[in-house]
């Protein structure tokens, strides 16, 4: 990380394409919760991609995966702060991750928005050892990638034991 000093991100940050993925379009800038906020914009875009094909659901989650690095690297070292709270793309691709296989229904986007933002802000092992081991903009994701999946596991085994498809 470069020595700039820590600092808040403000609105006029999101006249900076990187700055407006990394913020999650201004959800990082809510004075509570960021996190929360850009898992919103999550179920947003989920919403959005849930009625595309399999292929091209997949290939928006890796899109976003993959920009996600880059993006969140240099929005830490723009703000001087290594995963700075308002940094939500994270939490946005997280939750992406979460409802892979699951149902679309309204049940399962709020269990996977709890379940996801649980785990989250827990940070149960592994997924504490991962943010507190890796750096730059993988580091930023891997911990989010990782709740996701931990998420999406644990409701796939819910679905399958209630019988689901």
């Amino acid at each position: 990380m470069n020595r700039v000093a820590p600092r808040d991100p403000r609105a006029r940050d999101l006249r900076s394409p990187v700055m407006l993925f990394a913020l999650g379009f201004g959800s990082g800038l809510a004075p509570r919760g960021p996190g929360t906020a850009g898992t919103v914009v999550g179920v947003l875009l989920y919403l959005a991609i849930a009625p595309l094909p399999a292929s091209l659901h997949a290939t928006v989650l890796v899109l976003v995966v993959l920009a996600g690095i880059p993006v969140c690297g240099r929005a830490a070292r723009r703000l001087g702060q290594h995963d700075h709270g308002a940094i939500v793309w994270d939490e946005i691709a997280g939750f992406l991750v979460t409802m892979i296989g699951l149902p679309s229904g309204p049940a399962w986007l709020v269990a996977g928005f709890a379940m996801f933002r649980v785990l989250d802000i827990a940070k149960p092992w592994p997924i504490s050892w991962i943010d507190r081991r890796l750096s730059g903009g993988f580091g930023i994701m891997a911990d989010d990638l990782l709740a996701g999946a931990a998420a999406c596991v644990a409701l796939n085994l819910v679905r399958l034991a209630l019988g689901g498809p």
